[in-house]
């Protein structure tokens, strides 16, 4: 129950960052909802087909559907002013980012994945969706520039692996695991964080 409550709630987050994207790329409230539907639910989407969970849980489930449905409406009746907006971007995606790779990996562990590629999973998981919608909304996808993006999800993901290895699974590990995620993602972008260039001549 705790994983399912984990799992919409980062759909929720994740379908407001689309839906702010889109609100600051002057889409209309269709390109709006497709943005917070495919942030929303493009990592669930991969990390089920890829541990064969299938149909994806979004394909299931009725409430998956419409959680990042009422994440789009509820963004585009409510953004705040535009000045305020890259702001807000970075802090729900790093709550998605945090919230999805600790539920990504947990799943990836009840599928019976090695802790290397739960943890994987859980990285997938948390960047998939932002990926497909810097895609479509024509930006370079965060994970492939400078800031560190990837790492911190491995990192909360290797968190709950490890302790599920260790056959430890009290509700606090998670917590912790989407809270270092999140803050460690927050810091990356307030202090300039970046991932290292190759050097050019």
């Amino acid at each position: 129950m705790a994983l399912h409550v984990l799992d919409l709630v980062g759909i929720f987050v994740f379908g407001i960052t689309g839906a702010l994207v889109g609100v600051r790329k002057q889409l209309d409230v269709f390109g709006i909802q497709v943005l917070a539907l495919v942030t929303g639910l493009g990592g669930g989407f991969i990390r089920d087909v890829l541990i064969g969970a299938t149909p994806p849980a979004a394909l299931k489930d009725w409430r998956y559907l419409v959680v990042p449905i009422v994440a789009g409406l509820v963004t585009f009746f409510l953004h705040p002013g535009i000045e305020r907006l890259e702001r807000l971007v970075n802090i729900f995606d790093a709550a998605g980012l945090g919230l999805f790779c600790v539920t990504g990996a947990l799943k990836a562990v009840s599928y019976g994945l090695s802790p290397l590629s739960a943890a994987l999973l859980g990285t997938i998981s948390g960047i998939g969706g932002g990926v497909i919608r810097d895609l479509l909304s024509g930006r370079v996808p965060v994970v492939l520039r400078r800031e560190i993006y990837a790492t911190p999800a491995f990192l909360g993901a290797t968190i709950v692996v490890v302790a599920a290895a260790l056959d430890y699974h009290a509700l606090w590990v998670s917590y912790a695991a989407v809270l270092t995620c999140f803050t460690i993602r927050l810091l990356a972008i307030r202090r300039g964080w970046n991932a290292p260039l190759p050097r050019t001549h």
